[in-house]
């Protein structure tokens, strides 16, 4: 059984004249009260709005004694219009109920919101999504409406705040040309708004036009003694002082280095065949996951030539994107921790590395908190050792390769543990036939299958044979 229909979709337009649309359609609005009211609501959408605030809405500050009845009529209007359940009554006054994202005015605040989150770490993304915002713009909302002016007020303030702090981004991104026009514009429109003013100076000198930029002050200085008596205030009084003297601190500041990304892990070994339900396993292991506070480990132990890393790296690979901020690999036979801990700390962009090897450990954990990172360490002895290279965020993955079975690792980290057994008869022989190649044929089927059964299933010597063959056919 089928629920119920899923009720009209409007779309609401604030940010210029009042637009209403229902299901794609553009509403046909009535007088101006209703729009008054309906504005009024929309603004303050999905909280109470009493009745005395509609009525100034409307009539502002010169209401008839036939306010309150007049208001009820136009909300009635507005229901009949746009239809039931959307304007509520709810006392002191009246409810709009509306989605965040189907008004304009509501969209425009978020992304403007979100804009200055993101202004610090990510400029690029913060001035598109402003440039988005500010494009909702399609002129000056409610022009005739007295009884909106502090509301009109409070929207014209939030989209110069957002246009002056998009034309600032775009400064410090090295756009000082293009927003030069836009900043004379806004001057004019704007003139008592020292910001946007110091903005143009900053533009012109970077631009290379350092007599403008000292005009604009000289001619921002005088309007503002003939206007209201004041000089300018001390922030853009300090910018003229620096563009006086040339001060290298008004250019831009170089951009940061974009963060090292090492990607250490070595080639797959091929052909690879079988140990999916090992892959399985390491998946279900070392999946990213956010709830985790701590960074996944995983031992791979079996013996010598069983494939330990070749498993390993075949996993590796195969879920590189995990991974976003680089994978490290070590092979930890005959090595001094110490050593590694220098590669990877090199690996992940330090050139200034301490001596001592606490202060090693601490800066490798410091550049790994807040990373997703697989680290990659291959032959490990003991568990000592590994516990000395794991990483510091809980965003990282270990996989440890060993011929021992770490015990007192798994014991005292948590780490995961998957002992590799011999390939299955029916792998081993699919990774010989793909190793021995055409020679299997020259061979015969006994030869193959002799090394198949001398093997027991370890790949290591499953290749060593497979090689050897190779080199006696290519000798005959």
């Amino acid at each position: 059984m089928s629920g119920p229909a899923p009720g009209p979709a409007f779309e609401f337009r604030v940010l210029g004249p009042l637009r209403v649309f229902k299901d794609g359609a553009e509403l046909p609005m009535g007088a101006n009260r209703e729009l008054a009211i309906l504005a009024c609501l929309l603004l303050n959408a999905n909280r109470v709005i009493s009745v005395e605030r509609l009525v100034e809405a409307v009539w502002a500050g010169s209401a008839p004694r036939s306010a309150w009845r007049q208001v009820a009529i136009c909300v009635s209007r507005l229901r009949r219009r746009l239809g039931a359940g959307l304007i509520e009554t709810s006392s002191p006054g009246y409810l709009l109920r509306a989605a965040d994202d189907s008004i304009d005015w509501l969209r425009f605040t978020s992304m403007v919101a979100r804009a200055r989150e993101l202004a610090a770490g990510d400029r690029e993304r913060a001035v598109l999504l402003l440039r988005e915002a500010l494009a909702l713009w399609s002129g000056s909302p409610f022009e005739h409406f007295s009884g909106l002016r502090y509301e009109v007020a409070r929207m014209a303030e939030w989209r110069l705040e957002a246009l002056e702090t998009c034309l600032e981004l775009e400064i410090e991104l090295g756009r000082h040309h293009q927003v030069i026009p836009e900043l004379l514009a806004l001057v004019a429109e704007s003139p008592f708004r020292e910001r946007v003013r110091a903005q143009l100076m900053l533009a012109q000198y970077r631009a290379g036009r350092r007599a403008d930029a000292l005009r604009t002050y000289q001619e921002t200085r005088r309007f503002l003694l003939e206007q209201i008596g004041l000089e300018p205030g001390p922030a853009l009084r300090r910018l003229h002082e620096q563009i006086l003297r040339d001060e290298t601190a008004l250019m831009p500041r170089p951009p940061a280095p974009a963060p090292v990304v090492p990607c250490q892990l070595p080639p797959q070994v091929l052909p690879f065949v079988g140990r999916a339900g090992e892959l399985a396993f390491l998946d279900a292991a070392l999946r990213p996951d956010p709830e985790v506070a701590v960074a996944g480990t995983m031992v791979v132990s079996g013996p010598l030539g069983v494939g330990k890393t070749t498993l390993t790296l075949r996993w590796a690979h195969t879920r590189i994107d995990w991974f976003p901020d680089g994978q490290l690999f070590a092979d930890l036979a005959g090595i001094e921790i110490g050593a590694v801990l220098d590669r990877f700390l090199r690996a992940l962009g330090e050139r200034d590395i301490p001596a001592d090897r606490a202060e090693k450990l601490a800066l490798y954990r410091s550049r790994t908190a807040r990373r997703r990172m697989l680290v990659v360490l291959d032959n490990a002895r003991d568990g000592d050792e590994v516990a000395s290279l794991l990483p510091g965020g809980a965003g990282c993955r270990v996989v440890v390769t060993s011929a021992d079975p770490l015990d007192e690792l798994v014991a005292r980290q948590g780490a995961h543990r998957e002992f590799l057994a011999p390939l299955a008869e029916d792998a081993a022989r699919e990774l010989a036939d793909l190793l021995v190649g055409a020679a299997g044929a020259t061979l015969g089927p006994e030869a193959v299958s002799d090394l198949v059964a001398t093997s027991c299933g370890n790949p290591l010597s499953l290749r060593l044979g497979a090689a050897r063959l190779r080199t006696r056919m290519a000798r005959v």
